[in-house]
């Protein structure tokens, strides 16, 4: 091919041809280069050309597009570009050492193979095993109907330091090539399973021949190395701890080329420097990388897309509130449930036809035993005081800020605890027991003197964006508001827009549940797939590609 500007010509030649093909030129034209008319001849190599061949290219648009696109998403340098006169064929040349990562991406751009996608999930608690179930048993669905191959090759049960026992290693990956004896096994499409993780973490024998994985030594920092392969063009991260030493890294592993998707708040809820490291590399590479963190606001609910929604619509927020700790939901509802919410219950489950089936407290409780059976609920943890100083609020509303004109820019979470309402301000205090007698006198007060007024206490949340402040306080609201009538455990976000004044724009529904959080991510990977996968087409009849040198 010759450049537009007729200042270089490019051709291609076998590999063993190409030193044959320089000297035979710079003999030629000799004279030229000497007398600087010609400034070089350049070999490349290795190289390949990737061809993608069809009849009703001439007669179809966006065949380029799409080409071109897949290379780009796959991040293939393309060294070179040629059509033929037919426009029957598109060719790219791009580097040996990319061009089956390249052939790849043009197949499953066009449907002419499944798209693979690499999966590694940090924190094997119960969102992570869930997740893991979900995964093994929506991957041959995927894969029939959106073509989409998932395929898990790196487990890590949470981000702690390895430990010495830990001698195996802490990080579950797929056998190595040299590893792979068992012949039965279809390498190329391997996962790890529930079975496989349960049998190696409860095992002694860490490792057998007919086992797809094993331990290998890592930490955080070396965990995108296993789930990156230089053939796979789409590589996916997925965190479901809650732990700020693995927040920390989701700048590096963005930068690394590694999609991620979490659960966890605290890479946008940490330190100002942190969250300038995931805006910056967002900014750099975000046309190749994603960081979705729906997941990290309300569970389950769309609160975060729906915020984008109506900001990249035009529409204008003014204040957001709501219940945005499913601990505080469930304890609030119990000490003080509002009337007549199981007639509600009656009528839902009549008019579902059985579909609904609600649970009703309509007798008030304690304080302590609410908070008791949240703990047995897994709504919260064993020692209360964490999710009670409001942290786990503090940093919803800080990813919800960052959404927001960057008001996460004024605030940290400490600074949001700290002029919050606490229901446990003495944490000198040691006797988890004798804090339960001083709230419970002091939630009891509180309930009825809400009752008095004709109102429950409510833990409600909030973000105005003219004045620039966020709350997170404990307030009375009338018996038939919103916030009174959602239920336990689940969570209310109200939007006041310029298009929604008269009337708030509500989500409401449950957050709380490792199924729910599982599904909520794995949704995340299906919606960043489908837009990277283009619908099924006949116009491509095959793609080659073909080792060689480019001469320049």
């Amino acid at each position: 091919s010759q450049a537009s500007s007729e200042h270089s010509i490019t051709f291609a030649t076998t590999l063993e041809m190409a030193e044959v093909a320089k000297e035979g030129i710079e003999e030629e034209f000799r004279r030229e280069i000497e007398n600087n008319h010609i400034s070089t001849v350049e070999i490349q190599k290795p190289c390949s050309i990737i061809a993608a061949v069809g009849d009703g290219m001439p007669t179809t648009t966006g065949v380029s597009g799409r080409f071109f696109t897949a290379l780009g998403d796959a991040k293939i340098s393309v060294l070179a570009i040629s059509q033929g006169s037919s426009a029957r064929n598109i060719s790219a040349v791009v580097y040996t050492s990319e061009s089956t990562r390249a052939l790849r991406a043009v197949h499953a751009a066009f449907r002419l193979s499944h798209t693979s996608v690499r999966v590694g999930v940090i924190g094997m608690n119960e969102v992570g095993l869930s997740l893991l179930k979900l995964l093994e048993e929506q991957r041959n669905k995927l894969r029939s109907r959106f073509e989409i191959d998932l395929m898990v090759v790196a487990l890590m049960k949470d981000g702690m330091e390895e430990k010495e026992e830990e001698e195996n290693g802490r990080i579950v990956t797929l056998k190595e090539d040299g590893e792979k004896h068992n012949g039965d096994l279809d390498w190329n499409t391997c996962s790890i399973t529930m079975e496989v993780y349960q049998s190696l973490t409860t095992s002694t024998e860490a490792t057998s021949d007919n086992t797809v994985a094993k331990f290998t030594p890592g930490d955080l920092s070396t965990f995108p190395q296993h789930v990156l392969s230089p053939d796979c063009a789409h590589n996916i991260i997925f965190d479901c701890t809650g732990e700020t030493n693995v927040g920390q890294y989701h700048a590096t592993w963005l930068k690394s080329g590694v999609h991620v998707i979490t659960a966890n708040s605290t890479g946008l809820s940490g330190p100002i420097k942190q969250r300038n490291a995931i805006d910056a590399v967002l900014n750099q590479h975000g046309r190749n990388v994603s960081y979705l963190r729906e997941v990290t606001v309300g569970g389950a609910l769309p609160v975060v897309r729906t915020l984008h929604d109506l900001l990249y619509s035009g529409d204008c927020v003014h204040f957001v509130d709501g219940i945005l700790s499913v601990s505080m939901s469930y304890i609030l509802y119990r000490i003080a449930p509002p009337p007549g919410a199981k007639a509600g219950n009656v009528f839902d489950e009549h008019s579902s036809n059985g579909a609904f089936q609600g649970v009703s407290f309509e007798t008030p409780c304690l304080f302590s035993e609410a908070v008791k059976e949240a703990v047995d609920l897994g709504l919260m943890e064993t020692d209360p005081r964490r999710d009670l100083s409001n942290e786990y609020t503090a940093r919803v509303l800080m990813v919800l800020a960052k959404e927001l004109d960057d008001l996460d820019k004024c605030y940290d979470v400490e600074k949001i605890q700290d002029s919050s309402d606490q229901l446990f301000l003495d944490d000198e205090c040691n006797d988890i027991n004798a804090l339960y007698t001083k709230v419970n006198a002091l939630m009891k007060e509180r309930v009825e003197s809400a009752a008095e007024k004709g109102c429950v206490p409510r833990h409600v949340s909030s973000i105005d964006v003219k004045a620039g402040t966020i709350e997170v306080k404990i307030v009375d609201v009338p018996l038939n508001h919103v916030f009174a009538i959602t239920p336990p455990s689940c969570e209310c976000v109200r939007f006041f827009t310029e298009r929604h004044r008269s009337y708030p724009l509500i989500i409401q529904g449950p957050s709380a549940g490792a199924d729910s959080t599982a599904s909520a991510l794995l949704a995340e990977l299906v919606n960043l797939m489908r837009n990277k996968v283009s619908p099924k087409s006949g116009t491509i009849l095959r793609t080659t590609s073909a080792d060689l040198a480019n001469v320049v």
